[in-house]
């Protein structure tokens, strides 16, 4: 029986992933780039890495269950080729049993021996006749049964369970776990939204109108975003609705100097720039030569020029800069906690002695990038976060340190559809299980002296 193309391409990546701490986005690509896969193939793999990925926990904790030998001392091949049966034995509906059985142990035979495909074998039938009756942590202990069952890790879910209450939060693992839409934004300096629709689906593309911005855009069926010829012509930008809202709430107004302190990639630097009409001035800064080099090829694409890009740290002051713009937006490097719907393999690199170090750096980011408004200007601090340390208690005290700046309310900027109470005092806070977005933070700051 030849081994199945997409399947064993998902396991290298997986290998790829678990062995190697590779990112997910980046070794599914690499591992893509093969012209011996069909597009149906690439769809399959990535489903099964993602899924896989996002399930982790609680898969091994399956396999944990009903394997003689203890997965640690599993060899981590055929650690993975098991992994990736029982994603598919529980997660899946479409796939028959005797299909995630078969293809496994085939994988098992090229990657282990005979022994371990017959080994794979037994512990996956005797998952799959037991799929109603896994013996899951007891409810007593609340935060180990929904780690286990949501697949986050107990930290992570005691944390929040003290932040938002056990109901909220099984509610937030579940949204986690979920597909989050795919979301474009018009590029209005090229179309408008029902024209960009209309285009898309003449390319086959099923497409709606987003949630709360009016330049958004669902796909419903997305692949092979960069081949499509309304994306060539720079007629949209894949964001998320979340994201375009820091730009709205910015508020950039033509003619006027925009610094994007942390840039990389530029969905949040080339909406300013499209809000200002392509009028005006938007610095676009980051560490990394190669993130930049992507706004530029983006900037090119949509038709933008008023973006200038700059390697530059955010922790470093630039003395030429003080007091010279009338808006700086500071998408603050975080722990990414509201994206792990997008980036599974987030719920697994993080711990929580790092959100100090995090914090740190934000604070400082914040303490610098404010220097260099003018008086009456405004300030953006955001994240892809719903950590109250990283959010609103960063924002909190700075302006206890900082008499000169103040919260600026700002719900007459918000969509009608998304009517959140505390944008009267000048943040916000989004949650996927809420919102149907990212978890994202926005807060609205003026410097008045």
């Amino acid at each position: 029986m030849a081994v199945d193309l997409a399947r064993e391409t998902a396991l290298k990546i997986l290998y790829d992933i678990t062995e190697n701490q590779a990112y997910s986005n980046i070794s599914v690509n690499r591992h893509l780039d093969n012209d011996k896969l069909r597009e149906i193939d690439r769809s399959f793999a990535t489903e099964l890495v993602y899924g896989t990925v996002k399930w982790l926990l609680q898969i091994d904790y399956i396999i944990g269950k009903y394997s003689s030998v203890k997965l640690k001392k599993l060899s981590p091949w055929i650690k993975n080729v098991l992994r990736l049966g029982v994603y598919q034995l529980l997660h899946t509906d479409r796939i028959p049993v005797s299909a995630a059985c078969n293809t496994a142990v085939e994988l098992a035979k090229r990657y282990g021996h005979q022994a371990s495909s017959r080994f794979v074998n037994a512990v996956l039938r005797n998952i799959s006749k037991n799929i109603d009756n896994i013996p899951y942590p007891d409810k007593s202990d609340i935060a180990s049964y929904l780690s286990i069952f949501y697949s986050h890790p107990v930290w992570m879910v005691q944390k929040w369970i003290e932040l938002y209450g056990k109901e909220f939060t099984e509610e937030l693992l579940k949204s986690n776990n979920q597909v989050p839409d795919f979301i474009i934004r018009t590029n209005t300096l090229k179309t408008d939204r029902q024209t960009l629709l209309d285009l898309l689906h003449k390319e086959g593309i099923n497409a709606e109108p987003g949630r709360y911005i009016e330049e958004a855009v669902i796909l419903k069926n997305p692949s092979s975003i960069s081949n499509l010829e309304t994306f060539k012509k720079g007629y949209f930008q894949v964001q998320d609705e979340s994201s375009m809202l820091a730009g709205k709430i910015l508020d950039p107004k033509e003619g006027e100097t925009v610094i994007d302190v942390c840039s990389a990639p530029g969905g949040k630097a080339t909406h300013i720039a499209q809000i200002m009409n392509n009028n005006g001035t938007v610095l676009a800064r980051d560490i990394y030569e190669h993130k930049l080099n992507l706004i530029e090829q983006s900037c090119r694409r949509l038709g933008i020029d008023i973006i200038k890009t700059e390697i530059h740290d955010a922790c470093d002051i630039d003395e030429n800069l003080i007091g010279k713009a009338d808006r700086v937006l500071i998408d603050a490097p975080c722990s990414g906690l509201g994206i792990i719907r997008k980036k599974p393999d987030i719920k697994y690199s993080r711990t929580e002695n790092e959100l100090k170090e995090i914090t740190d750096l934000q604070q400082k980011i914040l303490n610098i990038a404010a220097r260099y408004l003018k008086v009456g200007g405004y300030l953006i601090y955001s994240t892809c976060t719903i950590q109250p340390q990283e959010n609103l208690e960063i924002v909190q005290d700075f302006l206890a340190k900082n008499a000169g700046f103040k919260l600026s309310g700002f719900r007459e900027l918000m969509p009608s559809a998304l009517d959140i109470s505390s944008s009267e005092e000048g943040y916000i806070q989004l949650y996927p299980n809420i919102n149907q977005t990212d978890g994202f933070f926005i807060s609205k700051i003026k410097r008045e002296k």
